[in-house]
């Protein structure tokens, strides 16, 4: 959520952060509500405190034994002031409600380094590592594989459930275990992260913090008589744990890594990746979440991005990073680095994992602050998060990349003490 301050004082600097990402919006509307609010604030302050004077003066005059209908008259003026004071509280009420509303429709500001553009065509390379490689054959997509190799079942997921649902089974569900061990241990033992298990069922508060609510409600998976929602990533329930708190400087950073399952009805989508892993309503994921005060942040979304690039070089995986431009910003980011492995099948890079500094836009929401050490008022924290990675990308990414011309898989040296110490995946 937007700061209102930013909206009142620097109208410019909003706009021009929506020019950057090719949006036009009413904010004037949003202005004059809010400019009503204050009225009505201005309005109520007012009475509230000439119903304390006049409260000190009926003490007074009943100390100095004043006539009683000198009192009286004061306290029938009270009563009609008091009428007044209820009617213009639930003005304000109304009021407020009305910009609260409208702020929560308001995308993040970009950061001055946000590369301009309107769409994916204007993002920018930052670095490319690793040199895809060169087959003798002609690469399988990984669907081809996963069915020939007995580890991959569309038909049955389809069946059990609906389109876009899988089942992964002998060395496939291992490999996808493996991923996800491997992950959760670099992530803990080497980045610094604590590992946390959260529920995958979220309410709408926690929902509404992070930016999925209400803009995006159509992509969710919703349990409507309890109004619950199955989380679309881990970033919900991690970013959500310090909701309402004020946090000692001290205790900054935060950073939470977790595996959940992750549910996406990617609404709008339909005719885009039909085939395959890449597009699933339900998935698994391994997510990075940092939270630190606005210094640090953008160090911060540096030093995420790279943990999620180690996991990539580890498995010796190409891949390159991709500054996300204005108009290719999710809703709650500031700014982005997509990270994109090579895949075979389709001569391309495809989106791996995102990495996200979204300032003090998510924090503002949940109510996330902390205290300065040196005394200051609390301040709202900067929030991050990055997948570290996308675990059924990565399956998908191995095999292809790691295929032989016999149909089989080499797994990554990585990955072969989770596997049992296989080195290649066989036909079932």
């Amino acid at each position: 959520m937007l700061d209102i301050r930013i909206l009142r004082e620097d109208l410019a600097r909003v706009e021009a952060g929506y020019r950057a990402r090719g949006l036009t919006l009413d904010l004037e509307a949003i202005r004059r509500l809010d400019d009503q609010r204050r009225r009505l604030q201005r309005d109520i302050d007012g009475l509230k405190q000439r119903r304390n004077d006049v409260s000190d003066r009926i003490a007074r005059l009943k100390r100095e034994k004043a006539p009683a209908g000198e009192v009286d008259a004061l306290r029938t003026a009270m009563q009609q002031e008091g009428d007044t004071l209820k009617r213009l509280e639930t003005e304000w009420q109304a009021v407020n409600n009305e910009v609260d509303a409208a702020l929560l429709t308001l995308p993040n500001l970009p950061h001055e380094t946000v590369p301009a553009g309107r769409d994916a065509s204007a993002n920018v390379e930052v670095r490319r590592i690793g040199v895809p490689r060169e087959f003798s054959f002609a690469p399988k997509p990984h669907w081809e594989l996963g069915e020939q190799l007995g580890i991959l079942d569309f038909e049955r997921g389809a069946r059990i459930t609906g389109s876009r649902f899988s089942v992964s089974r002998g060395a496939g569900a291992r490999l996808e275990r493996a991923l996800i061990n491997f992950m959760l241990d670099r992530h803990t033992t080497e980045h610094g992260y604590t590992e946390v298990l959260p529920p995958v069922l979220v309410n709408r508060a926690s929902m509404t913090g992070t930016g999925q609510l209400p803009k995006f409600e159509d992509d969710l998976f919703h349990l409507a008589a309890e109004d619950y929602f199955l989380i679309p990533t881990a970033e919900v329930p991690l970013t959500n744990l310090h909701r309402d708190e004020i946090l000692a400087e001290s205790a900054l950073p935060i950073a939470y890594t977790a595996y959940t399952p992750c549910f996406r009805r990617e609404a709008g989508s339909y005719g885009k990746d039909v085939r395959g892993l890449i597009r699933q309503h339900q998935f698994n994921k391994v997510e990075l979440v940092t939270l630190t005060t606005p210094e640090r942040s953008y160090d911060a979304l540096e030093r995420l991005t790279r943990h999620a690039e180690a996991i990539l070089t580890a498995l010796d995986l190409p891949y390159r990073v991709m500054a996300l431009c204005g108009g290719d910003l999710g809703f709650s980011a500031a700014k982005t680095y997509d990270l994109e492995v090579w895949l075979p099948s389709e001569g391309a890079y495809r989106e791996i994992s995102s990495c996200s500094n979204f300032e003090s836009f998510q924090a503002r929401r949940i109510g996330i602050r902390y205290r300065p050490a040196a005394g200051k008022k609390p301040e709202f924290v900067h929030t991050l998060n990055g997948s570290g990675l996308a675990v059924g990308r990565t399956v998908v990414a191995i095999l292809e990349n790691c295929q032989h011309a016999d149909g089989t898989v080499e797994i990554p040296k990585a990955l072969r003490p989770y596997m049992g110490g296989a080195e290649r995946i066989r036909s079932e």
